[in-house]
């Protein structure tokens, strides 16, 4: 059994990152966002953006500090405790799995804008079986491939940010019923229309919308010179992400007013639209697609690596801890396909509202790893001695104010699912998620990690 291979170069994960975190939530569901919220989601993604580069950056002292597969799965267990490595390994996972649930049925729904006589499992299951073949290979040739598709989503948003600012500058009339310019984020009902409260209930979609970056950490154990890869991604790949969601929704929202945004489907089509390009649906689906692509492959990837590392620390079955020759997990990739084939039946079941549910569980999963994060990176701290804090190579800025400010504001996110009607349930399901895998740790998982301790410790 080969070791993972350090074959991910600095290009390959930041965007990794970028292709896991910029998804189809931008270009169809930033309108949710906007509706919740009207022009103040601008500083819902931009409070939301400080908090999660906070999380980047407490991840990136531990991952440049200890490199390893399965990251900060491995760092809960080792700083917070086992039981908290396999809540936050197992929950990680589960949210890789329902993202990638959605994105392989968008796909499939993609695909039939330009083949509607083709079944939509057909599509799903191609997209599937094409992934997980491509994930098989050595991890060089699935890095390159998400390097392309996520570069297709970045220069398809940049388009649209300077298509946008064209526009606003040039005076053009959307369709002959408006005038674009920035007056539009304040004159439809004012700045924050609907008041605190929408502010607050369109946190819950903003987080979801940042969801994935993190990948960055899963990556320690296959980065080429890790102790400058992994900075200079976490710097760079926060801040990008940032500037294209904030830059995005300022664009949109002053080229239409935001109560009419996403009433004629995604807002990237009435943009294109607007520029004259008559085949703008045509161009979105292309761009959706490779999104959509580009997430199921960074996301097979992530979950993948995460068993692995759980299955060498005993918390997994120990077969996903098997590698191929080229030093892949292949039992891991092929599990997820299991996962999402089996699921692919759910989703012809269920009402298109469940997404919705789907959605907001999936953001309590993102934010629970986010909170064991912060808390992994703090207990780690404690840990330190002063002389090895000050050689620590990639410190948290602002520590301790930044982690303690970051991790209030998941409580606080945690708490708003709770609080919205809409979002309700998922609080409810992440709960009952986190009491049965406790129940599965006691039950199965710890006696079977304990004895491998026990051999661990016998052998040495």
């Amino acid at each position: 059994m080969k070791n993972l291979q350090r074959n991910l170069s600095a290009r390959h994960i930041r965007f990794l990152a970028l292709g896991s975190a910029i998804g189809t939530g931008l270009f169809y569901g930033s309108a949710s966002a906007i509706q919740l919220a009207g022009p103040a989601v601008i500083l819902a993604y931009i409070v939301g953006g400080a908090a999660v580069y906070m999380v980047m950056r407490a991840l990136g002292e531990m991952a440049v500090r200890e490199p390893v597969t399965g990251s900060f799965g491995r760092y809960a267990s080792e700083y917070l405790g086992p039981l908290a490595g396999f809540l936050t390994g197992w929950t990680y996972i589960l949210e890789m799995i329902i993202v990638c649930l959605a994105d392989v049925t968008a796909f499939g729904i993609y695909m039939g804008f330009w083949f509607p006589e083709v079944p939509q499992w057909i599509w799903v299951l191609g997209i599937v079986m094409l992934i997980c073949g491509l994930n098989l290979c050595n991890v060089k040739v699935f890095g390159e491939l998400e390097f392309w598709l996520a570069l297709v989503k970045i220069l398809a948003i940049a388009a649209m940010i300077i298509g946008g600012t064209l526009i606003l500058f040039l005076g053009v009339k959307m369709n002959g019923e408006h005038s674009p310019g920035l007056t539009n984020l304040w004159a439809h009902g004012g700045f924050l229309p609907h008041g605190a409260g929408g502010l607050i209930a369109s946190l819950a979609v903003v987080m979801f919308a940042y969801g994935g970056i993190e990948i960055i950490g899963i990556t320690g154990g296959e980065a080429q010179n890790p102790e400058k890869v992994i900075p200079r991604a976490i710097n760079a790949v926060p801040a990008r992400i940032l500037l294209f969601y904030v830059l995005t929704m300022t664009v949109l929202m002053a080229i239409f007013p935001w109560t009419g945004i996403g009433s004629q489907g995604s807002p990237f089509v009435q943009i294109f639209s607007g520029l004259g390009i008559k085949s703008a649906a045509a161009v979105l689906n292309l761009i959706v697609i490779s999104a959509a692509i580009s997430a199921i492959n960074s996301n097979i990837f992530g979950a993948g690596r995460m068993m692995y590392g759980m299955a060498e620390q005993g918390q997994a079955p120990r077969l996903f801890a098997t590698t191929s020759r080229h030093g892949v997990p292949w039992v891991t990739v092929l599990a997820m396909a299991a996962a999402l084939l089996g699921g692919v039946v759910l989703n012809y079941l269920i009402p298109e509202q469940v997404f919705v549910i789907i959605a907001s569980i999936a953001t309590f999963a993102t934010v629970w790893v986010w909170l064991m994060i912060l808390l992994s990176q703090v207990a780690m701290r404690r840990r330190l001695s002063a002389e090895e804090v000050r050689a620590l190579k990639f410190k948290v800025p602002l520590w301790p104010v930044g982690p303690a400010l970051a991790i209030a504001f998941m409580l606080f996110v945690i708490g708003v699912l709770g609080y919205v009607e809409d979002t309700r349930v998922a609080l409810y399901v992440g709960a009952g998620w986190v009491v049965l895998l406790s129940l599965a740790w006691f039950l199965r998982a710890k006696p079977k990690a304990d004895a491998l301790l026990a051999r661990e410790t016998s052998v040495s």
